[in-house]
């Protein structure tokens, strides 16, 4: 079974920048979509990004769109999420996903992903 391993998650200002990272254990696993997931204290878990294989497509969610960037590496089986202008609204506990298979359609509900990360917390303060 494959594991997803985030890491750089802490705690930051508002306005400030921080780089979260997932790699997948298994060096010969070759996902067609990585992706970030996120979920906020009360609130239900929602897509913040995803990018396919050869990042050639990349999705972003609206509330991320413009400070948040997303990155492969698969030489490495790594994906990045590069946030910048961080709000307290990003507070949450942030799971890296992937997706085995490309269905056609683009990635974005918690069941296009059939692998997901323990989880690493991110926390904004004003």
């Amino acid at each position: 079974q494959v594991q997803l391993v985030e890491s750089g998650g802490g705690s930051v200002q508002a306005g400030d920048s921080l780089s979260l990272s997932c790699a997948a254990s298994d060096r010969t696993f070759a996902p067609y979509a990585m992706g970030w997931f996120r979920q906020a204290p009360g609130k239900e878990r929602e897509f913040v990004a995803a990018a396919s294989w050869s990042s050639t497509y990349r999705y972003y969610s609206d509330s991320v769109k413009g400070r948040f960037t997303i990155s492969r590496d698969n030489d490495k089986n790594t994906v990045y999420l590069q946030m910048n202008n961080l709000k307290p609204e990003d507070t949450a506990v942030y799971y890296c996903v992937a997706q085995n298979y490309g269905t056609g359609r683009r990635p974005k509900a918690e069941a296009d992903f059939d692998f997901w990360g323990q989880g690493t917390q991110v926390t904004v303060s004003s």
